[in-house]
């Protein structure tokens, strides 16, 4: 009867932090959309390179992680940057140099290849 307690307690520990674990991927994601946003590059990934259990947080015990995003300024070359979070904290967003842009904005993805929106408006050669 308490081993059987025991494991279903420890099952809600494992679900819990693996819940915080996919919130935490959730928020870097939005992180490096907005942090991209604000740099004018175009987001291509967001991974996560490491986790592990931490002392701090709000609840005490959270998860301290590691994300990787890559980025590319003109739609050729790409470039990776880091975002460092504590529990649903991000305590530092590292970033590698990298050339502004040349054009005035970064390249949007609208589905299609190339980062046009439709047949039409790459006609002249330049998306608009």
């Amino acid at each position: 009867m308490m081993s059987d307690f025991l494991i279903m307690a420890a099952l809600v520990v494992v679900a819990a932090f693996f819940w915080q674990l996919r919130t935490m991927a959730e928020l870097s994601r939005v992180m490096a959309e907005q942090a991209c946003r604000k740099q004018n590059v175009q987001l291509l990934a967001v991974a996560m390179e490491s986790a592990s259990p931490s002392l701090g947080g709000h609840t005490g015990l959270c998860w301290k992680a590691k994300f990787m995003f890559e980025f590319s300024t003109d739609g050729i070359n790409q470039y990776r940057a880091h975002i460092f979070m504590q529990g649903k904290t991000v305590k530092k967003i590292d970033w590698p140099i990298f050339p502004e842009p040349e054009w005035m904005d970064a390249p949007k993805s609208q589905g299609k290849f190339g980062g046009c929106g439709s047949r039409s408006s790459c006609s002249s050669g330049k998306c608009r």
